[in-house]
């Protein structure tokens, strides 16, 4: 009776390895590497200090950086550049323990710029509570949309904080794609619904972790607890391609024209060409894996939330 409980005991302590905090760890379907396509560059030649520059530490010769929030502030990069269109990738690896209320963001914005009607592309790490697992955020903003938010939601199928994994956007006038680890999370496909409120001025890359108590995890429900500060992200291996344009506060400069992209190519968009402009087969098979068994909130089906669905929920 000893041996057979010993080895039941074996095989249930072996399942729980398969199994995270909210269910069965899934494993994504393969797909195209894209990441694969783009050289990594260093955050120091990429990217300069946005705020809390005492709480940002360069590691590996400028390949990788710690940014950190505690009790006394957050901290953030942004490109040295903007882009109009491109691809922007970076590996992360999110702080552990008790994280409510902390967010990671990975994204595109011109509000600097353009502070009536800007345009963003979001990737919204947020912490839970309870040890529980971060959550991923998609959103978008065009021309200043943001009283409708697109907001998306998915768990992820690993554990963030154990490792790095890519989070990736591809912008280009086709279509926007968010992809972790190089599967599709998210696409919004330029189409006549969506055209008003679809990104169209060329935008700064950022990477931040801050305070969001007030909304970050079930709505402000579970605040930071600084008593498991400090909250250190890592990210490396950092690609930015695309259409770049030099910095300038001139709202009516920042739309005109374009230099070379990042590796000095005659091309000015990277991600322009046909292979960029649809999914291909593997990455819808992808997407929808991820929609399917992760996804748990969209906008488009937030009927308390909106009365009159927006317009592209209906068109893609």
């Amino acid at each position: 009776m000893a041996n057979i409980l010993l080895f039941f005991h074996v095989i249930f302590s072996g399942l729980l390895l398969s199994v995270s905090s909210r269910g069965p760890v899934y494993r994504p379907p393969p797909v195209e590497q894209l990441t694969n396509r783009f050289p990594h560059i260093p955050i120091t030649q990429g990217m300069s200090t946005l705020f809390g520059s005492s709480n940002i530490h360069v590691k590996g010769n400028g390949s990788y950086a710690d940014i950190v929030l505690d009790k006394i502030s957050g901290s953030g990069l942004i490109s040295k550049n903007r882009y109009y269109h491109g691809f922007f990738s970076a590996a992360i690896k999110l702080p552990t323990g008790f994280t409510s209320g902390v967010v990671f963001a990975f994204y595109m914005s011109n509000a600097d710029l353009f502070p009536h009607n800007h345009d963003e592309i979001d990737f919204e790490l947020l912490g839970h509570e309870k040890r529980r697992q971060w959550v991923l955020q998609t959103n978008m903003y065009g021309n200043g949309s943001v009283k409708t938010g697109r907001e998306e939601k998915v768990y992820l199928w690993f554990d963030p904080t154990q490792q790095f994994h890519q989070y990736t956007i591809l912008w280009n006038n086709h279509h926007i794609v968010f992809l972790v680890d190089n599967i599709p999370v998210r696409e919004v496909i330029h189409n006549q619904a969506v055209s008003s409120v679809y990104p169209s001025k060329p935008m700064s890359l950022y990477a931040t972790i801050w305070d969001a108590s007030e909304w970050a995890t079930h709505g402000g429900k579970y605040a930071v607890n600084y008593k498991y500060a400090p909250f250190v992200a890592s990210m490396g291996e950092l690609e930015i391609e695309g259409c770049s344009m030099q910095k300038t506060s001139s709202p009516s400069m920042a739309t005109a024209g374009c230099s070379k992209n990042a590796t000095g190519s005659s091309s000015l968009d990277p991600v322009e060409g046909k292979e960029y402009a649809t999914l291909s087969k593997q990455q819808v098979v992808g997407l929808n894996w991820v929609r399917r068994k992760h996804m748990f909130y969209s906008y488009c089906k937030d009927t308390s939330r909106y009365k009159m669905m927006p317009a592209e929920c209906g068109a893609q």
